[in-house]
């Protein structure tokens, strides 16, 4: 066992862990991802609404280029001020407001962002992971089921990505049971991260309740903009202010995946996947890797700090070739904790998959840069699709949140028991 699993193993039954420091002095913008001083941070006014005086619109010139369209860029206007508890009063209509934006490209920035240290996830796959369903499945869980078990909300931070979720994600597939396309290539058209605000209400001290808010990042990659080192860095600088990362791998496509498995699954090609260098699992985390290098300035032969999820995607078409007592097999128990005994066992359960597949160096090679990383295996749909279409049951995820309750863990956002320690 590897990472900070192995070292709180055999400790008490529960495993709260401690708060880390945060991981920048400023505030990174979850949209530009400039990095961005506290002071720096500007203020927009409320504007006009019904009877109250307050400023018109005017076009915000950096917020149309960020966008690319000048459409929806009529605001009323920014303007920079010290701010006492997070409001300052505009210096043309004298209204007080709370509504604060990046510097760099105008979007809005949260409140809770702004006043806690936010995190900032990334979603990294190569081709064919199924990137793009992973996010809508692992969306609605964290607004429904996951999110009532943790006492969580999940809440959209700008109205852009309420519509491209709706459009682009939840639509399709959970409500019209159509597959997702392909993610087209980021040098084909500018594309938007989806930016929520995940809050989850806990006990502080004297069982006072206390707030705790993480930024969720996701961006939908296309699996040819990782394997150019230029696409690399033009479209994916959300890596560099990423805090933690989570990258799924298609078991299907690794080259020493059993070919009964390849076999029975509709529309897989027999036999072996075809040779792409370029796409690898293995060859697109070591780009990520480099990225990452470069922005914590970590000398080579120094593990990162950045924790990394390794998830296999697609674990339905495994289970039936798995023992029965294959820790694969079982559900997780739904207790608003991490429970680490079962954490132990998926991990140790895909790595020795990944061994069976030589592909062990792909575990070997993350030990060797990452300081802190784990295995995974889930499924967002929970079935193989059927002509193009979600199967019959519809979508059914398995383990779906799994990576991002662990990474929730070492934020210090979920605490960690052990069903049968002491």
């Amino acid at each position: 066992m590897t990472g900070p699993l192995a070292r709180i193993a055999g400790a008490g039954a529960l495993q709260r862990p401690a708060r880390p420091r945060a991981s920048r002095k400023g505030v990174t913008c979850p949209y530009c991802f400039a990095s961005v001083a506290p002071q720096r941070i500007l203020f927009r006014c409320r504007g006009q609404s019904g009877r109250r005086r307050g400023c018109a619109p005017v076009l915000d010139e950096e917020l149309a280029a960020y966008t690319g369209s000048t459409a929806g860029a009529s605001l009323p206007p920014v303007f920079a001020a010290p701010g006492r508890a997070g409001r300052a009063d505009c210096p043309d209509c004298g209204l007080p407001t709370g509504n604060r934006a990046c510097p760099e490209c105008h979007n809005p920035l949260p409140s809770a962002y702004c006043d806690s240290p936010g995190r900032i996830v990334a979603l990294v796959g190569a081709k064919n992971a199924g990137k793009s369903t992973y996010i809508a499945v692992l969306l609605h869980e964290l607004m429904n089921r996951v999110g009532t078990e943790l006492d969580a909300s999940l809440v959209a931070c700008d109205d852009r990505t309420i519509e491209r979720y709706k459009r682009d994600f939840a639509r399709p597939l959970l409500e019209e049971r159509r597959l997702l396309p392909t993610t087209a290539s980021a040098a084909t058209g500018p594309r938007e991260p989806l930016v929520y605000l995940l809050t989850r209400t806990r006990k502080g001290r004297l069982s006072r309740p206390r707030n705790d808010s993480l930024a969720l990042v996701l961006f939908d990659t296309a699996g040819e903009d990782l394997r150019s080192r230029e696409a690399t860095d033009l479209h994916l600088r959300y890596l560099e202010a990423a805090d933690a990362i989570i990258f799924l791998v298609d078991p299907l496509e690794l080259p020493g995946a059993r070919s009964g498995v390849r076999d029975g699954v509709p529309g897989t090609p027999a036999g072996p996947p075809a040779a792409d260098p370029d796409g690898e699992p293995l060859n697109v985390i070591a780009r990520v890797t480099e990225t990452l290098r470069q922005r914590h300035g970590t000398r080579p032969g120094r593990p990162l700090p950045v924790p990394v999820a390794v998830a296999l995607t697609k674990i339905d078409v495994l289970r039936p070739g798995l023992l029965e007592q294959s820790a694969l097999h079982r559900s997780r128990s739904g207790q608003g904790v991490l429970d680490l005994d079962d954490r132990d066992a998926v991990d140790e359960q895909v790595r020795a998959l990944l061994h069976e597949w030589r592909a062990g160096q792909l575990d070997t090679y993350l030990g060797q840069q990452f300081a802190d990383h784990a295995l995974f295996g889930l499924s967002a749909l929970g079935a193989a699709p059927e002509g193009g279409r979600v199967g019959a049951g519809g979508v059914r995820p398995y383990r779906a949140e799994d990576p991002l309750l662990w990474l929730l863990h070492r934020f210090g956002m979920l605490d960690g028991v052990r069903p049968g320690g002491a």
